[in-house]
């Protein structure tokens, strides 16, 4: 008990003095706008009149026009004034107006001190942040003591991803190595907060690392072979600015989203492996290597089926747009499958699933030789809560 408050101490004072790092990582890093504001400011809004409207169903079905609205401004410095507003509207941009919408608008101050503004979309904030309390409140309730400790492990993840990733990576770090330095602190802290601090939690993080390492890896060579890079992602000419005003290595961000994208799905199998070897061999202290590693690779199997459909149909969706284009302008074999956008979501999806492949084997070896190393030293089973 004492040695388990000590353990529970030293993890506090870490992810304490990490928090403290991560602000001083953050608090140096000057970035560039995408584009200056000129003074203006996005402020959150509500609809007071729609004062005209050009709106119309064009002919290929989609809404576009201009509307000129009257709203009253809801934050920032000019919370409570009025002001005419320009409303552009399509399908995928800007928001079709009328009286009470709650919308966010870029706004100034004029020459002559009148307020300027443009709506530049609906004010979704609420909506998001309603579907993000509503998940976590289900995984906790649902959960219980194991749903409330991932919600801290995702928290966790989040800011490695935002408070460390990004910034080291927009600092000229390598987006690879970044990635693996992320991979493995979300991995170890996660792991604990599942199994906490035993010998099960040690497999499972080792077989973990190596699974996405080998995504990340088979990744870099295939795209290499097939001339597959950061460089030919949709958003380039966004990355090549801000490439110019950091040191951002914008090649190696496709390969990095990889192994964050492969993480997830190759923690939850190595896991369960691992977990399903020490259930049995706390029930079953006498077999043998070979009987632990052939039980876990029979559960690992099983799910390395259903993961793998999980993290490829997870991509497949991504470009679900892409494969409708396809499909309907007939493109031939030559054309569609040697397009960037394909490659790119084949590269994502089976270098994934190779991870997932490869963390079956390694958890279930290392967690047998594990399992018969501690019997043969009298240690009895491992902790398996």
């Amino acid at each position: 008990m004492c040695r388990s408050r000590i353990a529970v101490a030293a993890f506090a004072i870490l992810l304490v003095a990490f928090a403290g790092f991560l602000m001083w990582l953050n608090a140096g890093i000057d970035r560039v706008p995408l584009r200056p504001t000129g003074g203006s400011e996005f402020e959150k809004a509500t609809v007071d009149e729609v004062i005209s409207s050009d709106v119309s169903l064009s002919d290929s079905g989609e809404m576009q026009g201009n509307q000129k609205v009257l709203l009253t401004i809801a934050s920032g410095q000019y919370a409570g004034q009025q002001a005419e507003a320009t409303s552009p509207y399509s399908n995928n941009s800007g928001a079709f107006c009328s009286p009470g919408l709650k919308v966010i608008v870029l706004v100034n101050e004029g020459q002559d001190g009148s307020l300027v503004a443009t709506v530049y979309n609906y004010d979704r904030g609420i909506v998001l942040w309603a579907l993000v309390g509503l998940f976590l409140v289900l995984l906790c309730v649902a959960g219980g003591r194991s749903g409330t400790l991932s919600a801290l492990g995702l928290a966790f993840t989040f800011a490695c991803i935002f408070f460390l990733y990004l910034p080291m990576v927009y600092s000229g770090a390598s987006p690879f190595w970044t990635a693996v330095l992320v991979v493995v602190l979300v991995t170890v802290v996660g792991m604990y907060l599942i199994g906490g601090w035993s010998a099960k939690t040690l497999c499972s993080i080792v077989a973990t690392v190596v699974g996405v390492l080998v995504a990340g890896l088979v990744a870099s060579v295939f795209g290499s072979l097939g001339h597959i890079s950061g460089l030919n992602v949709s958003e380039i000419e966004t990355l090549a600015y801000v490439g110019q005003n950091s040191k951002l290595d914008v090649s190696g961000l496709l390969f990095s989203g990889i192994l964050i994208s492969s993480l997830g799905a190759v923690m939850d199998i190595s896991m369960s492996v691992t977990s399903h070897e020490c259930e049995l061999h706390a029930a079953s202290p006498a077999l043998s290597v070979r009987e632990l590693f052939k039980s876990g690779m029979s559960v690992g199997r099983d799910m390395m089926g259903t993961m793998t459909h999980t993290l490829i149909l997870a991509f497949a969706g991504g470009a679900v747009n892409t494969l409708v284009i396809i499909y309907a302008y007939a493109m031939p074999y030559f054309e569609y499958w040697n397009e960037y956008a394909i490659g790119i979501e084949i590269l994502r999806g089976l270098s994934g699933s190779i991870g997932i492949i490869v963390s079956v084997p390694c958890a279930a070896l290392i967690t047998a030789f594990c399992l018969s190393r501690k019997s043969r030293q009298g240690s009895g089973a491992l902790h398996t809560s």
